[in-house]
């Protein structure tokens, strides 16, 4: 399989154009990835163009690529959007990781009650700013077309008003409908919105205002997963139910 890198210019290139990587990408594809002249690679703008070509050109700070086929992927549809509560260590950020490369087409971190790790004024451009680039390069890691975007920080008020236009299903040990037993239709065009609570679990007045504003309380199974798999495990079950995989 060829490597895979994201540009900006890929959007306007053409077949036959030469497409040029610089900086972190250059580097990235000459000194790690050890890509060679006439190697075939892939590019990307992280908004479906997707461009085949054959390297001309490599170097530690400049990578030339010759365009040979060009498509447009079409955004997934219906979307599924990761609700990921704050966590502390890098438990979110290895959920945010592996969720990416599962499938979430949006990333949307949420301060909940119970978060140990707190998103103050003055860091959450910061931290959404790290969510962004691990979901840039896990995106890259699984060949992905779209890169997801990373939404602001929202507090519970926020996942509630998603729940109006999307199917939220919130995560919870202690739910009764098993996720497996959810029926999906894929030309449903709503996004479907996993909510994963922080270590200590959604509390219950959360569990209350997300419910009351229409959300479903699903349980993954038996066991009690922690914050860093239960939302990629979700994805991947959606994914099937979805058709996706």
């Amino acid at each position: 399989m060829a490597l895979h890198f994201l540009t900006e210019d890929a959007a306007t290139a053409a077949v036959g154009a030469l497409v040029t990587l610089t900086g972190s990408e250059a580097h990235h594809a000459a000194m790690v990835r050890r890509v060679r002249p006439q190697e075939q690679v892939t590019l990307g703008d992280g908004a479906g163009v997707w461009l085949t070509g054959e390297c001309t050109l490599v170097e530690p700070k400049r990578v030339e690529v010759r365009i040979t086929a060009r498509e447009q992927i079409p955004a997934p549809t219906p979307r599924i959007v990761l609700v990921q509560a704050l966590a502390k260590g890098d438990r979110d950020e290895l959920a945010v990781q592996a969720a990416t490369e599962l499938g979430a087409d949006e990333i949307v971190p949420w301060q909940a009650s119970r978060s140990v790790s707190r998103w103050l004024p003055g860091k959450a451009d910061k931290g959404r700013a790290r969510w962004q680039t691990i979901v840039r390069e896990a995106a890259k890691q699984a060949h992905r077309a779209w890169v997801p975007r990373v939404a602001e920080v929202v507090p519970t008020s926020g996942i509630a008003a998603r729940a109006a236009a999307s199917r939220v299903l919130v995560l919870e040990p202690t739910g009764t409908v098993r996720l497996t037993a959810v029926e999906f239709d894929a030309s449903d065009g709503r996004d479907v919105v996993l909510v994963v609570g922080p270590e200590g679990g959604i509390a219950p007045e959360e569990l209350t205002a997300l419910t009351d504003a229409g959300a479903t309380v699903v349980a993954l199974g038996d066991t009690v997963l922690r914050t860093s798999t239960a939302g990629p495990a979700a994805l991947a079950v959606v994914s099937t139910l979805l058709g996706r995989w």
